[in-house]
């Protein structure tokens, strides 16, 4: 009877064995679709968290150069509003000193040392307003290279300042203006960029006198600019929500026909694309994509406030992406964690 018994508890064992041996490949089988579903799963996560913080990374950046952008504008418009009142100030002298030449070049030097960023004042007069001056009356007071103020009589038939294009269109004009920015060569720090803040002046007969004008050098301006993205890049409010330190970029000034005005040294620049063209002749907005000098950039660009100027931020795209390869890193990292668990777990 004993042995009949253990007969069949071995017949159990063998049935049991043989059982488990069959069911190993399917146990197998089923470890796989386990993996793979769980790994295409974590893959799809992965992308969907990437695809966001991509997102995110591309709205922040924007928020950040945009701001920027009108930090800038708001500078050079302060630039360009204190260069114009103080300018006023010394054009109105000007104005209510005009009986005798002594008196207007007295008037342009009573008030030159209110800003020190303007490299010279004129005051261009309509022929033989003074009889004893001739032709050709034009009074500078201008900022020499060793510093202080001095003054010259520049007006003459070598330059007959009444066929240049300022003083033509201020004769044909009551409003003052910035004229097209130019350059003036005379072998001396004086050589260089420059745009003129122009202004007509009236006689009590309401006929024009002469035309006063402030040159201001961009070279100057440039380095205002420099100040600005310096300023931005340390800037901590401004960069307060930055995910990641993007510093490789810089600030332009753009005339509305596209040449680059003020800009950092080594980065000069004409811009022809025919939507942004129309932009900058209609004042607006907008953000461009583009390649300067070999790279890939986004340019930010907007009108600056008094002139017909706007100001662009170029930022490159590599330094815009560079947040996402971390962020790549740790996600591939987080699913191969997340691989090596369900492995260990599949396999016990």
């Amino acid at each position: 009877m004993e042995d009949k018994v253990e007969d069949i508890i071995e017949d159990i064992n063998l049935m049991q064995g043989e059982s488990i041996a069959k069911d190993k490949p399917k146990r197998k089988k089923s470890n796989l679709g386990v993996k793979i579903t769980v790994l295409i799963v974590m893959l799809a996560m992965a992308v969907a968290s990437f695809m966001v913080c991509y997102q995110v990374i591309i709205a922040e950046a924007h928020a950040r150069y945009i701001g920027i952008k009108n930090v800038s504008a708001e500078k050079v418009s302060k630039i360009i509003r204190g260069a114009e009142m103080n300018a006023n100030n010394i054009f109105d002298e000007v104005e209510a000193n005009m009986d005798s030449p002594e008196s207007v070049i007295a008037a342009l030097r009573s008030k030159v040392n209110l800003n020190l960023d303007v490299r010279g004042y004129f005051a261009a007069f309509v022929p033989n307003y003074f009889p004893e001056k001739g032709i050709w009356f034009e009074p500078y007071i201008f900022q020499p290279e060793y510093g202080g103020f001095e003054f010259r009589q520049v007006g003459s038939a070598r330059h007959n300042y009444t066929k240049s294009s300022w003083y033509i269109r201020a004769q044909e004009s009551s409003h003052s203006f910035w004229s097209d920015p130019y350059y003036y060569y005379d072998g001396t720090s004086l050589s260089g960029h420059y745009t003129t803040y122009i202004k007509p002046i009236f006689d009590a007969q309401g006929n024009l006198a002469c035309v006063c004008g402030a040159d201001m050098k961009f070279e100057w301006m440039a380095k205002e600019l420099e100040w600005v993205d310096n300023y931005s890049r340390s800037n901590k409010m401004l960069n307060k929500y930055q995910i990641f330190d993007n510093d490789d970029f810089y600030t332009v000034i753009l005339s509305n026909d596209g040449t680059c005005l003020a800009h950092p040294e080594g980065k000069e620049m004409t811009f022809k694309n025919l939507d942004m063209l129309k932009d900058l002749q209609q004042s607006k907005n907008g953000v461009l994509e583009m390649d300067i000098d070999g790279e890939a950039c986004t340019v930010y660009y907007g009108p600056i406030e008094y002139i017909d100027w706007s100001v662009a931020v170029i930022a490159h795209k590599h330094d815009i992406m560079k947040p996402l390869w971390p962020i790549a890193i740790i996600l591939l990292s987080m699913v191969a964690v997340g691989m090596i668990i369900v492995w260990l777990v599949c396999k016990r």
